[in-house]
Parts: C-alpha cells; sequence; structure tokens
C-alpha cells in the first residue's frame, strides 16, 4: 500500500527545507517567486491533486548552510504543523575550504530530530556522488563521510532518505544546467524519486536528458576546470564582497499556499 494511502485524502500540509537545491534554481520559471520552479514545487503539484485541502511552504533559499537553515527554517516550519517535511542541506558548507563535519552533523541531527517528534514524515538526503566530474571528485572523500553519516542518522531518527549519492542517472549532464544546479529535466526526476519514496501515486512522466554538445577542441579535465572557474569564482567574489548567494532572497512560500 502506497504510504500517502495511509493517511486518509493523502498529505494534507507539505513544507521544504534546505538550499538551492530545494528552492529550485536551475529549473528556471519567470513565473514564479525567485524566478524557480524546482522539484519540491513538482511534488507539491502531485499531492495538490490528490489532496483538495493541501497546503506547502517552501522555505528553501540558495547559498544557505546547515547553521541557517536550522536557525532560519527549523522553527518556523514546525509553526505551519506540516504532516510531511523534506529537508536537505550541508552541500554549501563542504564546499568550503575547512568544515568541521562533526559538529555540522550535530547541528543537523539535533533539527531532524525536531522534526522528527512533531510526527510529521521527515525526508533527507544524502548528497550527489559527483562520479563524472573530474573536479568534483576531489571533495567525493568528504562527500562519502557527510552521506554514511546522514544514512545514520535518518535511520536513528526514524527519517526517510533518498540516497543522491546512489543516483547514477545523475551522471549525464543532461540533467544539470551547467552552472553545477539540477536543470529542468533533473528537477523533474528528483521529483520523481520522492514521490516514489514516499509511496505517492503519480503519472510524472520520467525525464530525457537535454543533449549536451561538448567542446570537442577542449580536454576533459581542462572543461571540467573551466566549468567550475565560471561558476565558483564568480560566487567565491559574492561572498567576500556580498556574503552568501541568497542575502536578499526571501523563502519562496513563506507561509502555506496553493499552487495553481
Amino acid at each position: 500500500m502506497a504510504l500517502d494511502a495511509l493517511i486518509p485524502g493523502g498529505y494534507r500540509r507539505y513544507v521544504a527545507l534546505g538550499d538551492s537545491f530545494t528552492e529550485g534554481v536551475g529549473d528556471t520559471d519567470a513565473r514564479r517567486p525567485n524566478g524557480v520552479r524546482g522539484w519540491a514545487d513538482r511534488v507539491a503539484e502531485v499531492m495538490a491533486e490528490r489532496t483538495p485541502e493541501f497546503s506547502y511552504a517552501n522555505l528553501a533559499v540558495r547559498g544557505r548552510g546547515i547553521d541557517r537553515i536550522v536557525k532560519e527554517q527549523v522553527a518556523a516550519a514546525i509553526a505551519l504543523e506540516p504532516d510531511v517535511v523534506t529537508i536537505y542541506g550541508g552541500s554549501v558548507d563542504l564546499m568550503w575550504p575547512h568544515v568541521d563535519i562533526d559538529a555540522l552533523l550535530v547541528t543537523y541531527e539535533s533539527a531532524i530530530g525536531e522534526l522528527v517528534e512533531t510526527g510529521a514524515k521527515v525526508v533527507v538526503f544524502t548528497a550527489y556522488g559527483a562520479r563524472a566530474s573530474t573536479v568534483g571528485r576531489l571533495l567525493r572523500g568528504r562527500f562519502a563521510v557527510y552521506n554514511e553519516a546522514v544514512r545514520e542518522i535518518a535511520q536513528r531518527r526514524g527519517a526517510t532518505l533518498v540516497d543522491f549519492w546512489r543516483m547514477s542517472e545523475y551522471d549525464d549532464a543532461g540533467y544539470w544546467d551547467g552552472h553545477g544546479f539540477l536543470g529542468a529535466p533533473g528537477h523533474q526526476l528528483m521529483a520523481i524519486k520522492v514521490l516514489d519514496t514516499l509511496g505517492v501515486r503519480h503519472h510524472l512522466p520520467t525525464p530525457k536528458p537535454l543533449v549536451v554538445i561538448e567542446e570537442a577542441s577542449v580536454g576533459g579535465p581542462i572543461r571540467e576546470v573551466r566549468r567550475l572557474a565560471a561558476r565558483a569564482l564568480p560566487w567565491a567574489v559574492r561572498r567576500m564582497l556580498r556574503g552568501p548567494a541568497g542575502d536578499g532572497l526571501s523563502a519562496r512560500y513563506p507561509q502555506m499556499t496553493r499552487l495553481s
């Protein structure tokens, strides 16, 4: 039996927490707040089709590390009284040269525990494996440690795990936007993964990855360095001069709402 069928009418109140991954960056839609859509909106749209009284909030803001996700989003989410919560954080923190992963995970586990204690269904994610990225592989050891800890936290706290690390489909560059974020097909596929994990019936079509034309004259490692520089250098300058990339942005749906 599908998990959502265990709740009469399905899930009624969904809150999404996190950073750019959950905000929807890379899935451009000028009609929506912050100009993006994302997998969480797609999940909410399916849930709304199944439950007339369904409502949704998305508190995620790009550039947020775990400390700010916990301080700015967790208590706000609990106040909205959700029956299902998704939370993702850590990638922003792990990109810094120096990070105390153990301390980070203590904070993260405490927050996940608070959410679970409300009685809501809590969904957590591992981080992407970056198997196909020459530069990304340099950080794989750090992400592997983080991911194994997240799996243990999910087990200890009774949270539901979506294991992004083990999704080999995302090794296809056609699921990404070329700047290190999921593109529209990647967000659609993640929505399917989340719905399937929750046991929510849906009819979302499996997306085809975009066709990516590589530069024939530039070798793989050199191309990867160029891509990293195109994304990372402007990001680093913004962090030094103006703070995190999401400063000045508000949560897309800070209160419970229905998506039209």
